[in-house]
Protein backbone atom coordinates (compact mmCIF):
# COMPACT_ATOMS: atom_id res chain seq x y z
CA UNK A 1 0.00 0.00 0.00
CA UNK A 2 1.33 3.46 -0.95
CA UNK A 3 1.35 6.04 1.85
CA UNK A 4 3.07 9.36 2.48
CA UNK A 5 6.49 9.43 4.21
CA UNK A 6 6.25 10.35 7.89
CA UNK A 7 9.95 10.80 8.69
CA UNK A 8 10.93 13.31 11.37
CA UNK A 9 13.99 14.57 9.45
CA UNK A 10 13.00 15.36 5.84
CA UNK A 11 15.72 16.23 3.31
CA UNK A 12 16.45 19.94 3.20
CA UNK A 13 17.03 20.16 -0.55
CA UNK A 14 16.57 18.30 -3.80
CA UNK A 15 19.72 16.34 -4.76
CA UNK A 16 19.16 17.12 -8.44
CA UNK A 17 18.57 20.86 -8.54
CA UNK A 18 19.14 22.02 -4.96
CA UNK A 19 15.56 23.22 -4.62
CA UNK A 20 14.52 23.74 -1.01
CA UNK A 21 11.79 21.87 0.82
CA UNK A 22 11.03 18.69 -1.11
CA UNK A 23 7.60 17.40 -0.17
CA UNK A 24 6.58 13.91 0.89
CA UNK A 25 5.54 11.94 -2.18
CA UNK A 26 5.02 8.26 -1.39
CA UNK A 27 6.00 5.44 0.97
CA UNK A 28 6.18 1.99 -0.60
CA UNK A 29 7.37 -1.26 0.98
CA UNK A 30 9.40 0.50 3.67
CA UNK A 31 10.98 3.00 1.26
CA UNK A 32 10.17 6.72 1.48
CA UNK A 33 10.16 8.97 -1.58
CA UNK A 34 10.21 12.74 -1.94
CA UNK A 35 9.21 15.08 -4.76
CA UNK A 36 10.87 18.34 -5.75
CA UNK A 37 8.36 20.83 -7.10
CA UNK A 38 11.15 22.93 -8.65
CA UNK A 39 12.43 20.25 -11.07
CA UNK A 40 9.85 17.44 -10.68
CA UNK A 41 12.47 14.89 -9.59
CA UNK A 42 11.38 12.05 -7.31
CA UNK A 43 14.01 10.59 -4.99
CA UNK A 44 14.50 8.01 -2.27
CA UNK A 45 15.06 9.27 1.24
CA UNK A 46 18.85 9.69 1.67
CA UNK A 47 18.84 7.59 4.83
CA UNK A 48 17.55 4.59 2.87
CA UNK A 49 20.11 4.48 0.08
CA UNK A 50 21.95 1.18 -0.47
CA UNK A 51 25.44 0.69 0.95
CA UNK A 52 28.40 0.37 -1.44
CA UNK A 53 28.52 -3.40 -0.78
CA UNK A 54 24.82 -3.71 -1.59
CA UNK A 55 25.29 -1.71 -4.78
CA UNK A 56 28.27 -3.76 -5.93
CA UNK A 57 26.51 -7.04 -5.22
CA UNK A 58 23.53 -5.95 -7.28
CA UNK A 59 25.61 -4.64 -10.20
CA UNK A 60 27.46 -7.93 -10.51
CA UNK A 61 24.20 -9.49 -11.70
CA UNK A 62 23.73 -7.01 -14.56
CA UNK A 63 23.81 -8.61 -18.00
CA UNK A 64 25.62 -6.02 -20.14
CA UNK A 65 27.34 -8.11 -22.81
CA UNK A 66 28.78 -5.81 -25.53
CA UNK A 67 28.18 -8.60 -28.07
CA UNK A 68 24.51 -9.13 -27.19
CA UNK A 69 22.46 -7.87 -30.18
CA UNK A 70 19.39 -7.25 -28.02
CA UNK A 71 21.38 -5.10 -25.61
CA UNK A 72 22.88 -3.18 -28.54
CA UNK A 73 19.41 -2.57 -29.92
CA UNK A 74 18.36 -1.18 -26.54
CA UNK A 75 21.41 1.13 -26.43
CA UNK A 76 20.80 2.30 -29.99
CA UNK A 77 18.04 4.57 -28.62
CA UNK A 78 20.86 6.72 -27.28
CA UNK A 79 23.67 5.85 -29.70
CA UNK A 80 21.90 6.66 -32.96
CA UNK A 81 20.71 10.22 -32.22
CA UNK A 82 24.00 10.97 -30.47
CA UNK A 83 26.17 9.72 -33.34
CA UNK A 84 24.28 12.05 -35.66
CA UNK A 85 25.91 14.90 -33.66
CA UNK A 86 29.46 13.46 -33.62
CA UNK A 87 32.38 13.05 -36.00
CA UNK A 88 35.05 10.34 -36.22
CA UNK A 89 38.16 11.25 -34.25
CA UNK A 90 36.27 12.84 -31.38
CA UNK A 91 36.96 11.73 -27.81
CA UNK A 92 34.37 10.42 -25.40
CA UNK A 93 33.82 9.11 -21.89
CA UNK A 94 31.45 6.32 -20.86
CA UNK A 95 30.66 7.51 -17.31
CA UNK A 96 29.39 4.65 -15.19
CA UNK A 97 30.24 2.09 -17.85
CA UNK A 98 29.66 -0.94 -15.61
CA UNK A 99 31.30 -4.32 -16.14
CA UNK A 100 30.37 -4.50 -19.85
CA UNK A 101 30.90 -1.15 -21.64
CA UNK A 102 28.71 -1.95 -24.65
CA UNK A 103 27.82 1.65 -25.49
CA UNK A 104 31.48 2.64 -25.54
CA UNK A 105 32.13 -0.23 -27.96
CA UNK A 106 29.35 0.98 -30.26
CA UNK A 107 30.72 4.54 -30.30
CA UNK A 108 34.26 3.32 -30.90
CA UNK A 109 33.04 1.35 -33.90
CA UNK A 110 31.80 4.67 -35.28
CA UNK A 111 35.23 6.27 -34.83
CA UNK A 112 34.90 7.92 -31.42
CA UNK A 113 37.87 7.28 -29.09
CA UNK A 114 36.28 6.25 -25.79
CA UNK A 115 37.57 6.28 -22.21
CA UNK A 116 35.85 4.36 -19.41
CA UNK A 117 34.97 5.28 -15.85
CA UNK A 118 32.97 3.46 -13.19
CA UNK A 119 33.46 3.77 -9.42
CA UNK A 120 33.00 0.02 -8.97
CA UNK A 121 34.49 -1.52 -12.12
CA UNK A 122 36.79 1.09 -13.75
CA UNK A 123 37.88 3.43 -10.98
CA UNK A 124 40.58 5.27 -12.93
CA UNK A 125 40.93 8.88 -11.66
CA UNK A 126 43.17 9.74 -14.61
CA UNK A 127 40.26 9.73 -17.05
CA UNK A 128 38.59 12.40 -14.92
CA UNK A 129 41.48 14.78 -15.54
CA UNK A 130 40.75 15.12 -19.27
CA UNK A 131 38.08 16.86 -21.31
CA UNK A 132 35.84 15.19 -23.86
CA UNK A 133 33.74 15.92 -26.93
CA UNK A 134 31.03 13.54 -25.70
CA UNK A 135 30.09 11.93 -22.40
CA UNK A 136 27.45 9.21 -22.07
CA UNK A 137 25.44 8.07 -19.04
CA UNK A 138 23.47 5.00 -20.02
CA UNK A 139 21.23 3.76 -17.19
CA UNK A 140 23.45 5.64 -14.70
CA UNK A 141 21.66 8.84 -13.67
CA UNK A 142 19.08 6.97 -11.59
CA UNK A 143 21.88 5.54 -9.40
CA UNK A 144 23.48 8.88 -8.48
CA UNK A 145 23.28 9.87 -4.82
CA UNK A 146 24.27 13.49 -5.56
CA UNK A 147 23.22 14.26 -9.14
CA UNK A 148 23.85 18.00 -8.78
CA UNK A 149 27.52 17.41 -7.96
CA UNK A 150 27.86 14.74 -10.65
CA UNK A 151 26.39 16.96 -13.37
CA UNK A 152 28.73 19.72 -12.19
CA UNK A 153 31.68 17.36 -12.62
CA UNK A 154 30.48 16.38 -16.09
CA UNK A 155 30.20 20.05 -17.03
CA UNK A 156 33.88 20.46 -16.19
CA UNK A 157 34.81 17.34 -18.18
CA UNK A 158 32.86 18.36 -21.27
CA UNK A 159 34.48 20.55 -23.89
CA UNK A 160 32.60 23.62 -25.13
CA UNK A 161 30.44 22.44 -28.00
CA UNK A 162 30.40 18.92 -26.56
CA UNK A 163 27.46 16.60 -25.99
CA UNK A 164 26.18 14.77 -22.93
CA UNK A 165 23.95 11.79 -23.71
CA UNK A 166 21.70 10.50 -20.92
CA UNK A 167 19.44 7.47 -21.01
CA UNK A 168 17.20 6.79 -18.02
CA UNK A 169 13.57 5.71 -17.79
CA UNK A 170 11.54 8.89 -17.38
CA UNK A 171 9.04 8.88 -14.53
CA UNK A 172 5.59 9.76 -15.84
CA UNK A 173 2.36 8.55 -14.25
CA UNK A 174 2.39 9.02 -10.46
CA UNK A 175 -0.39 6.47 -10.01
CA UNK A 176 1.89 3.76 -11.39
CA UNK A 177 4.95 4.68 -9.34
CA UNK A 178 4.46 2.11 -6.56
CA UNK A 179 4.36 -0.85 -8.97
CA UNK A 180 6.86 0.59 -11.50
CA UNK A 181 9.67 -1.85 -12.31
CA UNK A 182 12.22 0.96 -12.29
CA UNK A 183 11.32 1.95 -8.73
CA UNK A 184 11.66 -1.64 -7.54
CA UNK A 185 15.37 -1.79 -8.40
CA UNK A 186 17.03 -1.27 -4.98
CA UNK A 187 19.89 0.73 -6.51
CA UNK A 188 17.64 3.28 -8.24
CA UNK A 189 17.47 6.29 -5.94
CA UNK A 190 16.38 9.19 -8.16
CA UNK A 191 13.86 9.42 -10.98
CA UNK A 192 13.75 12.10 -13.66
CA UNK A 193 11.21 13.61 -15.97
CA UNK A 194 12.00 15.53 -19.14
CA UNK A 195 11.25 18.66 -17.13
CA UNK A 196 13.88 17.62 -14.56
CA UNK A 197 16.59 17.45 -17.20
CA UNK A 198 15.45 20.81 -18.58
CA UNK A 199 16.22 22.32 -15.17
CA UNK A 200 19.59 20.52 -15.08
CA UNK A 201 20.38 22.06 -18.47
CA UNK A 202 19.23 25.56 -17.57
CA UNK A 203 21.28 25.62 -14.37
CA UNK A 204 24.46 25.02 -16.38
CA UNK A 205 23.71 26.97 -19.52
CA UNK A 206 23.27 23.81 -21.61
CA UNK A 207 20.71 23.18 -24.34
CA UNK A 208 18.44 20.13 -24.15
CA UNK A 209 17.00 17.89 -26.84
CA UNK A 210 14.70 14.92 -26.20
CA UNK A 211 14.91 12.78 -29.37
CA UNK A 212 12.71 10.05 -27.87
CA UNK A 213 11.30 8.96 -24.53
CA UNK A 214 13.98 8.13 -21.93
CA UNK A 215 16.79 9.81 -23.91
CA UNK A 216 18.19 13.31 -23.40
CA UNK A 217 20.93 15.01 -25.40
CA UNK A 218 22.46 18.04 -23.71
CA UNK A 219 25.00 20.27 -25.39
CA UNK A 220 27.41 22.70 -23.82
CA UNK A 221 27.45 25.77 -26.10
CA UNK A 222 30.68 27.32 -27.26
CA UNK A 223 31.48 30.55 -25.39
Amino acid sequence: MALLPTLDDPPAACPVCGGAGPRPFMAVAGRDYWRCDACEATFLDPGQRPTPDEEFSHYQHHQNDPDDPRYREFLSKLAEPLLAKLKPGMTGLDYGCGPGPALAAMLEEAGVEMALYDPFFRDDPAVLQRRYDVIVLSEVAEHLFDPAAEFGRLDRLLKPGGWLGVMTCFQTDDTRFAAWHYRRDPTHVVFYRAATLQVVAEQRGWRLEIPCKDVALLTKPNP
